[in-house]
């Protein structure tokens, strides 16, 4: 085949490819916004979580996401919170793509601290702990904005919000005992808007961007579940690479 052939073969291949994606994006974004404002419950009771139903029991959206991990809970729960998520390629390349799309300013990073300190640092608050098991924060924002301002408040101040032209945000940090030394851990995150303009931006909004969303809340298990599985190693004494004897 010639040098012409072959650039005209990977031409269509790439045009192909893009057609197919920009055509599995539309459907996604429909399905989202005729889905929009009927979250699915949960599947069972393993993924019923009283600390949302508490701060949020209606909401407009909800991603659920859960990985095994063989390390307990507490110790899944504490490299979750120390995770640094914005180290992960994928998760600057959705970002930069953000800032893109929504005209943003250049975000200027700081050192990270660990999850919940980096979330903490950008406004959102911790609405209820309990130790070794989970964390909730939550805020107040207009996601749809270039460069949102996310506001914490306390807990009773979040289940009361209803100022005009917001969305209220709950997300959780949740590691169930699964055996003495294995776990499962859990994100679960809600969010509401306060009106009706809100709604009708947070839909669009949702409906187009989520896809980033959701591939952020992927990309963070497989590096936190290697995390807590080595620091489950080291506290136990075994060396690096060692099997589980809960496996």
């Amino acid at each position: 085949m010639s040098t012409r052939r072959r650039r005209i073969s990977l031409t269509r291949v790439v045009v192909s490819g893009a057609a197919i994606a920009a055509g599995a994006y539309a459907v996604y974004v429909a399905r989202t916004w005729a889905r929009f404002g009927r979250p699915a419950p949960p599947r069972d009771a393993s993924e019923q979580d009283d600390e949302l139903d508490r701060l949020m029991p209606s909401y407009d959206v909800v991603e659920r996401h859960h990985i095994a991990v063989a390390a307990p809970a507490a110790i899944t729960l504490e490299a979750a919170r120390c995770q640094d998520i914005g180290s992960a390629p994928v998760v600057r390349a959705i970002f930069k793509a953000r800032e893109l799309i929504m005209g943003s300013a250049e975000s200027v990073s700081a050192p990270p601290k660990g999850l919940v300190d980096d979330m903490l640092a950008l406004g959102w608050g911790i609405l209820a702990e309990h130790p070794g098991r989970e964390i909730v924060m939550g805020g107040v924002t207009r996601p749809w904005e270039a460069n949102p301002v996310f506001r914490a408040l306390t807990p009773d101040a979040f289940l009361a919000f209803d100022d005009p032209d917001y969305v209220k945000i709950a997300w959780t940090l949740r590691a169930d005992p699964a055996g003495d030394q294995s776990s499962i851990f859990r994100s679960e995150t809600r969010a509401v808007a306060t009106d009706a303009g809100a709604h009708a931006k947070f839909r669009r909004y949702w409906s187009l961007l989520s896809p980033g969303i959701i591939v952020i809340r992927w990309a963070m298990l497989g590096p936190l579940k290697a995390d807590a599985e080595r620091r489950a190693r080291q506290a136990d004494g075994r060396p690096h690479g060692a099997a589980d004897p809960a496996r």
